[in-house]
């Protein structure tokens, strides 16, 4: 282990294992260590026995329940947009080859205590129950203007400088209600809370034409896909990307202390008596824990089932958003579910989560408007965590920590964080130009 590298990486968590993936192909010389005996770190996957000796203790699961081995059951559960930026980011370093991806069935949105499908084209607008006839009309306008609008097409601004207006100027322009705006915003454009509202329109209209690309591109129920087996591969892909191009990963190594130099530099790491010498480190927040601060928790449900979620069309995989006012929350709370067909349980069974930030001293109650939505459980188990953010200022320690976390469905705000850091350590901003085809989702099986 005594040698050097451009770039050491502590933990396989998902955000370090893109890192290590674009920071290999890039040329650097990684060396990617994790204290635990498996990949993934907080975004790990579980079996039902190691899902069971982390809640339950030394409780064995109920045979019912299956077999282990069949079940991969995420610890951070997230969907991924067809055309979003962690599809392109897979596609660039070419991991995609690793992984076998299946569309997901539903999008759903929570309205006045009801599940209703999240319309995202003019046409969806017209039919869905969510709005009455005029406020269909206004809505389909609306989805007219965000489908034709083309940043550089003046004439498709219709005189509005998006950079400029707020979303709430170009919503009221529009006279679309509040029910209307709180599911475009939320379910559409996926904001965690309103303070989009106040923020240039610009950034919603690419968020709406994002869903509804991703939604056209598999002609399916919804905009998103997710990998056969769960998320548990996408660490393992990367970590063979990583291989092909030089990087050295090890795993179950004991402390790995990061190690500084007199100016307060990061110059290695220290591991069973060995240090390996580095420029740069890159880790998640429990590596470096005097260099991050707490900003919240997040408190997710996790429940095995025997059936869909109601009122989902018997979708196998489905996501809900729960918009914050629907529920008297200042942020939102998600609903995820997968099942067999995306081979994370065994025939039969599915697995659901409900996530949200918690907002009360109560969280596990807190859930419950999404659990109620779930029908009858066969397991349930909570799972609480706290989420960090790096306060460090990475050109003076030469450290580089990812934030933990948070409760949403779907990556997009992960991605966003890996290519601010990625920007941060190199200095090159990443082309996500890409052949979006490289990544295509599997057919039924």
């Amino acid at each position: 282990m005594d040698e050097e590298y451009d770039v050491i990486v502590l933990g396989t968590g998902l955000k370090e294992c893109i890192l290590s993936g674009l920071l290999s192909v890039d040329g650097l010389k990684v060396l990617h260590m994790d204290r635990n005996d498996y990949y993934g770190g907080d975004s790990t996957s579980l079996n039902l026995n190691q899902l069971w000796k982390r809640f339950r203790g030394e409780e064995k699961p109920p045979a019912h329940l299956g077999a282990s081995r069949d079940y991969n059951v995420d610890m951070v559960p997230k969907f991924m947009m067809a055309n979003g930026t962690l599809v392109r980011t897979l596609i660039h370093t070419d991991v995609t080859k690793y992984l076998s991806f299946k569309a997901v069935d539903g999008s759903y949105v929570f309205s006045k205590g009801k599940i209703h499908k999240v319309p995202a084209t003019d046409m969806e607008a017209l039919k869905s129950p969510l709005m009455g006839l005029f406020e269909k009309r206004r809505a389909r306008n609306f989805f007219v203007y965000v489908q034709n609008y083309n940043e550089a097409d003046p004439v498709t601004h219709q005189g509005l400088d998006l950079t400029r207006i707020t979303t709430r100027e170009l919503i009221t322009k529009h006279g679309l209600s509040d029910d209307t705006v709180d599911f475009i915003g939320h379910a559409l454009a996926l904001h965690r809370d309103d303070r989009y509202l106040n923020e240039p329109a610009l950034d919603t209209v690419k968020r709406m034409k994002l869903y509804a690309e991703s939604l056209a591109r598999f002609q399916g129920g919804s905009p998103y896909i997710y990998p056969l087996y769960g998320l548990g591969e996408l660490p393992q892909a990367f970590a063979r990307l990583s291989a092909v191009y030089g990087g050295t990963y090890m795993l179950n190594k004991p402390e790995c202390k990061v190690e500084f130099d007199m100016e307060g530099k990061a110059c290695g790491v220290t591991s069973e008596g060995e240090t390996a010498k580095c420029t740069k480190v890159v880790c998640d927040p429990s590596y470096l824990p005097n260099k991050v601060r707490k900003i919240g928790k997040v408190a997710r449900a996790i429940a095995i089932m025997s059936h869909p979620i109601p009122n989902t069309n018997d979708s196998h995989s489905v996501q809900i958003i729960l918009p914050q006012k629907q529920l008297g929350r200042k942020s939102d709370m998600y609903v995820f579910c997968c099942s067999y067909t995306h081979n994370v349980a065994p025939k039969g069974k599915f697995i659901a989560f409900v996530s949200a930030e918690a907002e009360t001293d109560n969280p596990q109650s807190e859930l419950r408007p999404g659990i109620d939505l779930l029908g009858q459980v066969d397991e349930l188990f909570f799972d609480i965590y706290d989420r960090y953010e790096p306060v460090n200022e990475p050109s003076l320690d030469n450290c580089f920590v990812s934030t933990s976390y948070d409760a949403t469905t779907h990556f997009e705000t992960t991605v966003t964080d890996v290519l601010s850091m990625y920007t941060a350590i190199t200095g090159k901003t990443i082309d996500l130009s890409v052949d979006l085809s490289a990544a295509s989702a599997a057919e039924e099986y």
